[in-house]
């Protein structure tokens, strides 16, 4: 699945959890640092073929992040579940939607037994992209109701102005609480 897929999976679902604005970016790192491994590019097309799916696609790399995005969490067991469950989410996506051929080593790198799905979608089906239009208009959604954007910790200044040209443009969507909800002066990443 593609990486903004990812992303946006990450982010719609923290919407919907008691979470910090970094935390709510934490789960879109943690709903797409899988994809990691796909820098194995930068080493040529066998590379890619090779590790992608291999090294970052996995348990033990799942539980690994997991485990460092809760270290810089709040409420550090409940964001490692969280954490955990957007990981694999990840793998679930890719299951079925990498396309055929691509293989899911779980246990890696302690087994090189793989999960494969005959029936995975193409990269580019309709059920990917789909999946992709659901989750933007899914997002649109909340930072008109909510006020954030996915940007809301890491460029504060172009998130608030995201949402106030949208809520210019789509003025039938009030907020759903005072416009404060949103500026709680959100934290920087480290």
């Amino acid at each position: 699945m593609h990486v903004q897929t990812h992303i946006m999976s990450g982010w719609v679902l923290s919407n919907y959890l008691d979470l910090t604005p970094r935390e709510r970016g934490f789960c879109m790192l943690a709903a797409s640092l899988a994809d990691l491994d796909g820098l194995s590019i930068l080493f040529g097309q066998n590379a890619y073929w090779s590790y992608h799916h291999l090294l970052c696609h996995n348990l033990a790399f799942a539980i690994f992040f997991s485990s460092l995005l809760a270290l810089r969490s709040t409420r550090r067991v409940r964001c490692f579940f969280i954490y955990l469950s957007l990981a694999h989410l990840h793998l679930l996506l890719d299951y079925f939607g990498s396309g055929p051929g691509w293989n899911i080593y779980y246990l890696y790198p302690f087994s090189r037994r793989s999960l494969f799905n005959p029936r995975a979608w193409d990269f580019y089906s309709w059920q990917n992209i789909t999946a992709a239009m659901v989750l933007l208009v899914w997002t649109i959604g909340i930072v008109i109701r909510y006020g954030r954007t996915p940007l809301e910790t890491v460029m504060p200044d172009l998130d608030r102005q995201i949402v106030a040209w949208l809520r210019r443009r789509l003025p039938t969507f009030a907020p759903r609480s005072p416009s404060a909800e949103h500026r709680s002066a959100p934290r920087s990443l480290p």
